[in-house]
């Protein structure tokens, strides 16, 4: 029985599940304004957001989380909206002093921005995990939601690029991801495991998300660590993907510029593709309508664009509805395939002719 032989999102009259455990994979600004939307939406702990570490690195001295802090603080709402990271109204008083010494200013590190990273690499030294502390930083800030790194142990991603191996932040930072992409390496990704705090999110949820993030940069370093994919393919809850491409371009980020120096057309398609038999359902942007047959299982086509968090919020209650109403469908299939157990997903959908139709678009600049 297949779960992909449906082209459009099934009708639902509202959202019928509100306290339903819903668990969101996310990095960067995307993944961040949705899992706000979502935290909006939803009952107080009812939402898990499971964040990319791939980006972390050491700098000053200090271990420095900025996907981590990105979701952070959109979730408290003390991010800078301008930016979509670091803090509101921050100063940069010790950047500023740090430069005048020498010290290196690239990347940007304001003060109140500072304290948690001080506060993060003193916990660190004394073996407390990332996992205990994120829980602790959220708490302390207020956050309802349970804020999860991928694991515990260190993972850098590493950008393989026409300049030579460059460390993420160099590349997304230093470098202001202008050089081209040949592929992507998770350094140290094979020796982490899956934290029993994100192992009982996934078993438990009721449904799982994956963000509008760069499904290169923020959701693959998650999917690399050992038994995430299968933890993942296992799981009860329907999966499914918010689309990072709109209209042949990203939003924000390099994703779209990625796909292109990497032979890949810009457009949601190559994502549906990308993360195959995952998923169980698509969220387009209603600029993509025109490609929702071709996307091979159930979408719903709506404003995926968060300009306003009372759009964003639509599209948390939209999401919600869509995603928990492929439930039942899913358990249904599942009791169907038991006997196959082995591969308890359907096979993906073939290629689509309908991809080649999507002109590329110029990528919006990333705000560094």
């Amino acid at each position: 029985m297949s779960l992909r032989n449906e082209q459009s999102a099934p009708q639902h009259a509202s959202f019928a599940h509100p306290a339903a455990p819903v668990v969101v994979l996310a990095g960067g600004v995307g993944g961040a304004r949705l899992a706000t939307a979502l935290q909006a939406t939803l009952p107080p702990g009812a939402l898990t957001v499971i964040v990319n570490t791939g980006d972390d690195f050491e700098h000053w001295g200090l271990t420095v989380c900025p996907d981590l802090d990105t979701v952070l603080y959109n979730l408290a709402d003390l991010h800078n909206p301008a930016t979509g990271w670091g803090r509101r109204d921050d100063s940069f008083a010790t950047l500023e002093s740090i430069g005048a010494i020498g010290g290196e200013e690239w990347f940007r590190v304001g003060d109140r921005d500072l304290a948690t990273h001080l506060r993060r690499s003193e916990w660190l030294r004394q073996s407390i995990t990332l996992t205990e502390i994120s829980d602790r930083l959220r708490r302390s800030l207020g956050v309802p939601s349970h804020l999860l790194p991928m694991c515990d142990e260190p993972v850098r991603t590493l950008v393989h690029t026409d300049e030579g191996d460059l460390p993420f932040q160099h590349y997304f930072v230093r470098r202001r991801c202008e050089p081209i992409v040949f592929d992507l390496s998770y350094v140290g990704a094979a020796d982490a495991q899956v934290s029993q705090a994100v192992r009982h999110a996934l078993h438990s949820a009721a449904l799982i998300v994956f963000g509008p993030s760069n499904p290169y940069l923020s959701i693959d370093p998650i999917l690399a660590i050992p038994q995430m994919r299968r933890l993942l393919a296992e799981a009860r809850a329907p999966i499914v993907a918010v689309s990072p491409i709109v209209g042949g371009r990203a939003l924000k980020g390099p994703a779209a510029k990625m796909m292109r120096e990497m032979g890949q057309m810009p457009s949601p398609l190559t994502v549906v593709d990308h993360y195959g038999d995952l998923l169980d359902g698509f969220v387009l942007d209603q600029e993509d309508e025109v490609l929702a047959p071709a996307v091979g299982m159930p979408t719903l086509v709506t404003n995926t664009i968060m300009s306003t968090p009372g759009v964003g919020e639509s599209l948390g209650r939209s999401l919600l509805a869509f995603g928990l109403g492929l439930g039942a469908s899913k358990r249904g299939a599942r009791s169907l395939l038991q006997p196959a157990a082995s591969n308890p997903k359907p096979t993906p959908a073939p290629a689509h002719p309908a991809q080649g139709a999507q002109p590329a678009k110029p990528d919006t600049k990333p705000l560094l």
